[in-house]
């Protein structure tokens, strides 16, 4: 699995629930506890594959609780309109493209990769990639860049 770096202050499940309840969300079980173990971060490795069409993809890094750059609340202000029902954003790649977690019962639990270049007017799942069934099962797909 990968490692985080650059990971933030430590949350409680009190803040988590917190959060939930104030954006009027419901993060997955995995998810708090990823969110709960990391806050937020730096993936190393930090590759993955997207898909045959799209190719490779690079996460930047994943989204944080708190008073921090890569603030979860800011991004899903952002993201409110743009991303289908059901999925957050939870982290990023360096060309504005989001890494989203399913929380819905349809995609529940589901890692996907969204597209912003094939953004269209109402959010849909044309420009979305599946990538993984959790967010434990993406950590452990990423690997280092073969060119370096």
């Amino acid at each position: 699995m990968a490692k985080m770096e650059g990971s933030h202050e430590s949350l409680t499940v009190e803040k988590i629930e917190l959060f939930e309840l104030e954006h009027g969300i419901k993060f997955t079980e995995l998810y708090k506890k990823f969110i709960q173990d990391f806050n937020g971060g730096y993936p190393v490795p930090n590759m993955f594959k997207v898909s045959d069409e799209q190719g490779e993809g690079v996460l930047n890094l994943f989204y944080g609780i708190g008073d921090m750059y890569s603030n979860l609340e800011d991004y899903l202000d952002i993201y409110e309109d743009r991303l289908p029902n059901g999925f957050i954003p939870i982290g990023n790649d360096p060309g504005g493209n989001v890494i989203c977690l399913g929380i819905n019962k349809e995609f529940y639990e589901t890692i996907y990769f969204w597209d912003h270049e094939e953004e269209y007017d109402e959010p849909d799942m044309s420009n979305m990639y599946f990538l993984a069934n959790s967010i434990y099962e993406f950590l452990d797909q990423l690997y280092e860049d073969s060119q370096e």
